[in-house]
This record gives C-alpha cells, structure tokens and sequence, in this order.
C-alpha cells in the first residue's frame, strides 16, 4: 500500500501537479466558479495543488455553481470568493436590492469574447451578419452589444435573425442552421480549431474598445472583505502565483487542470492553455489589476445604453488586496 501511495505521488509530480494534502489548522476558503471547470480557472487548480494556498495557510474548496450563478452566494457569505463578469457584476449592484459584492481581481486582461462562424458563411465583420441566423440567450446586454458593433460595421441590427436557444456545443451548433454564436474565443474558439473547422471571428473589443470590459472576474463579499482582509490578501496572492504559474509552464497547467477535471480533453487543454497564456498578464502590470478608466468607461456605456439605471462610474471593483 505504502509503496502504491508513493509512486501515486511520483506520477503526479511528474505531471507538474504535486498534490497537497489539507491540513488541520488551516483558514478554510470556498471559491465557486461560474460555470463548468475550464481553463480560465487553471490558476486557482494550480494554486491548490502545487501548494501555494497550503504555504498561506489556506485549504481552498472549489466548488461548481447553483443554476443562479455565483454572485448570490457569495453576497450571502455562503461561499467567501466567487468567479463573475464586469457586466453581471453591474446589474447585482443596481438591482432594486443591490447585493453587497466587489471585484477584486481580474482573471484575464482584455475581453475575448465575440462572434463566430463557419469560414464559408462569409462573415468576416459584424454587418455581414445581415441576414444570417445567430443563436441569442435574449438578454437585454447582449443584443446591445450586438446591435452596437453591427450599427459601428455600417450594418443594420434590425436584419439579423435572432433565434432563442441555449448553445451547449459551439461545433455542433454552427454546423446545423445556426449561422452565428457568441463565444470566449480561448475554450469555444480554440476548440474549432481543434475539431479542424474553418471559422471567422471577430472581437467585439476590436471594434469598440469601450467594449473591452473585464471578463471574466473574481469577486467576494463586502462583508467577508471587511473581516478577513488579511485572509483575501492570502488568498488572491496565492491565486496570482497560480496564474503566473500557468503563464510560464502552459503545457504542465493544462495538465493540472485535466487532472482535476477528467473529461476534459488534454489536446484542447493545452491549445487553450497556449492562446491564454498571454492572456491572463498581457499589458497589466501584474496579474488581476482592474483599470479604472476602461471600468467605468463599460459601466458608463451601461447606463448611456439604459442597461442599468445609475451611473456605477469607478463602483464595484477594488484592487486593495492585490499584492504590491
């Protein structure tokens, strides 16, 4: 038996994840993402399992999130940290009872969503969307977001056909009468490229750089921060060390995140892991600062577009409990 635990143990250092055990004594902190595990989490598996948490002095718990998403649980103090976006932060803050939340990192540095298709659909730009069938999840901000980049492209918003539906499977989608699908292009975009299909895409922040709005982000509860200051510091500063981690050694990061989430295809891994690496730094001047003026300029977009019904300007985000 003993001899079995060890060589368990080789093999997984050797895989670049040296698991650690939790210990007793240790401060306790629950993370829940934002949807399914994938490799914008990779820096947190890495902070867990490479030890960097254990060193100060936290056991962290990730869990996956209820059909409400994250941001609830954490404004209840049921989970201390939650994964979230500047866009669904924004409307949490100026519901009619707003929920006390703060950003207070971001995972990656530029907003990489936007449409795409298949190359033979000929949209190479928003106004080519004309006439096209896109898959929309009917939200208010999404069909903004749309109808601004399409009108900026010169097109008309009003010809697009817009056909509600959950997409679940970006290849399979736009392979059937869908034309066109919102995505993340570092897990649904490098997946095209990985099933081997031609695409065009285009990034909404290409297009409107008021668009480049941070997504997605980490957030905690105002209260939580208030009492365990220290405890955050510990933890984003654990975090950031995991994410650096994966901007060096991506290969061993999409190892680490297979490892933790088994039907995770280790090929796709790896492709994601090398678009993101330059992603999750990029031109900040360490991982998880929040800009202020490309903050406020989303959220005061927001309210000129009557999305939300006060002006946020520079509210909801802090950089405080990252490490100087």
């Amino acid at each position: 038996m003993k001899r079995l635990i060890f060589i368990m143990i080789l093999c997984l250092s050797l895989s670049g994840c040296l698991v650690y055990k939790p210990n007793s004594g240790k401060t306790r902190v629950t993370v829940v993402l934002d949807w399914v595990p994938n490799t914008n989490h990779t820096g947190m598996y890495l902070a867990k399992d490479l030890g960097y948490y254990a060193e100060e002095g936290l056991e962290v718990n990730i869990i996956q999130p209820p059909e409400d998403g994250a941001v609830p649980l954490v404004a209840s103090g049921k989970a201390d940290f939650g994964i979230s976006f500047q866009e669904e932060l924004a409307f949490a803050l100026t519901a009619d009872v707003p929920l006390p939340v703060t950003a207070v990192a971001a995972i990656l540095q530029h907003n990489t969503s936007g449409i795409i298709s298949l190359k033979e659909k000929g949209i190479t730009s928003p106004k080519k969307m004309e006439n096209k069938i896109y898959a929309t999840w009917s939200a208010p901000i999404e069909q903004a977001i749309l109808k601004n980049v399409i009108e900026a492209d010169g097109g008309d918003f009003q010809k697009v056909k817009m056909v509600p539906t959950t997409v679940t499977d970006v290849a399979a989608a736009i392979q059937t009468n869908i034309d066109a699908v919102w995505v993340y292009y570092g897990w649904d975009g490098v997946a095209m490229e990985e099933k081997g299909l031609e695409t065009n895409f285009f990034a909404f922040s290409d297009i409107n750089a008021v668009l480049d709005f941070y997504t997605p982000i980490v957030v905690s509860g105002n209260d939580y921060l208030k009492d365990n200051a220290d405890t955050a510091k510990k933890f984003l500063n654990a975090t950031a060390k995991g994410y650096q981690y994966a901007v060096e050694n991506p290969v061993e990061a999409a190892q680490c995140i297979v490892k933790n989430v088994s039907e995770m295809d280790i090929s796709l891994a790896q492709k994601s892991q090398m678009y993101l690496k330059d992603k999750y730094i990029a031109d900040a001047p360490k991982w998880g600062v929040i800009d202020a003026a490309r903050w406020s300029a989303f959220y005061d977009w927001l309210y000129d577009s009557a999305l939300i019904p006060i002006q946020l300007g520079e509210q909801g985000f802090t950089n405080e409990y990252l490490q100087r």
